[in-house]
């Protein structure tokens, strides 16, 4: 089975006017720029995409905005996971509309604890109710969402819905959980990405198909250099550098700090403006992001 994602995709950041209202042309311009510096595709609104601060016809907007301005929609990879049924199916059909490939998507994460087979009850739902083309790629987040996504439960959807739930992305920041997927259903062609950049290489060692990362945003590059490295010496120094830079975009707020980043770059201060509950980086948070960033080396190609 080919991989449907495989390879280097940003979580991608979300623009906003001053207003607060989401800023597409930003965000597109944002996204072509890494599609021209190392990435295969764009995971839009996600959690790095503040997706959850934003409303359904909100997310409905950026995703037909993409797809219109001629952006590949085979290149997106929409987050549409909900607490709501209704409001996930409608998302997905909408992304299966415009030709992506897939779908990201969150557990019902507001009732914590959920059962078993209420969690497989509650996809059963969406992917029956969604019909259509588009690939179920399951979104496992613990730290936020708490409803985890184990091994037999993988198992199970997969018997269920064979070649529909395409893979998942694991960003629990536990390798062992992750290499755990990969080991059950990478040789089936389930697709396995990690979002902690740091496990990249080791995930593809392990048959993985690479990764969606917030850190994307401004390590593409470096990204697909151990994407393209993978079993090499060449691959495994990439990652070095691609871990550095993992680590300085996390020691501080990660989503204002890779706004930050991203405004400094593009010498545009637009960039820095968030949707609450998200708030700038206190000045010296933001330089102290700064000179942790230019410690990798790493610079930003020209916009």
């Amino acid at each position: 089975m080919t991989h449907l994602y495989g390879g280097v995709n940003a979580a991608v950041l979300t623009a906003y006017h001053a207003d607060l209202s989401v800023d597409l042309a930003r965000m597109l311009a944002h996204g072509r720029w890494l599609l021209a510096n190392g990435c295969n595709g764009l995971a839009i609104l996600g959690t790095t995409g503040e997706a959850n601060s934003l409303g359904i016809h909100e997310r409905i907007a950026v995703m037909e905005g993409f797809v219109s301005a001629g952006i590949p929609a085979a290149t997106l990879l929409p987050g549409t996971g909900t607490t709501a049924i209704t409001d996930t199916v409608m998302l997905t059909r909408k992304a299966d509309e415009l030709g992506c490939k897939g779908a990201l998507v969150l557990p019902p994460f507001f009732y914590k604890n959920p059962s078993q087979d209420g969690l497989f009850a509650y996809f059963s739902e969406v992917i029956e109710r969604v019909g259509g083309d588009i690939g179920i790629y399951l979104y496992h987040f613990p730290a936020q969402s708490a409803v985890p996504f184990t091994v037999d439960f993988i198992a199970r959807l997969l018997r269920a819905y064979p070649g529909k739930v395409r893979g998942i992305k694991d960003s629990s920041g536990d390798f062992a959980n992750t290499k755990a997927y990969a080991d059950h259903f990478a040789a089936d062609g389930f697709e396995v990405y990690c979002g902690d950049d740091g496990a990249l290489y080791r995930l593809l060692e392990a048959g993985g198909a690479g990764c969606i990362t917030a850190a994307a945003n401004v390590g593409c590059a470096i990204s697909a250099e151990v994407y393209a490295g993978r079993g090499t010496p060449a691959g495994e120094a990439a990652q070095v550098k691609l871990a550095a830079v993992r680590s300085a975009v996390t020691s501080q707020a990660l989503i204002p700090g890779l706004k930050s980043l991203v405004a400094r770059h593009l010498a545009d201060p637009a960039w820095l403006t968030l949707r609450p509950p998200h708030t700038r980086l206190a000045p010296e948070a933001e330089q102290a992001l700064f000179r942790a960033f230019d410690a990798t080396s790493v610079t930003l190609a020209a916009a």
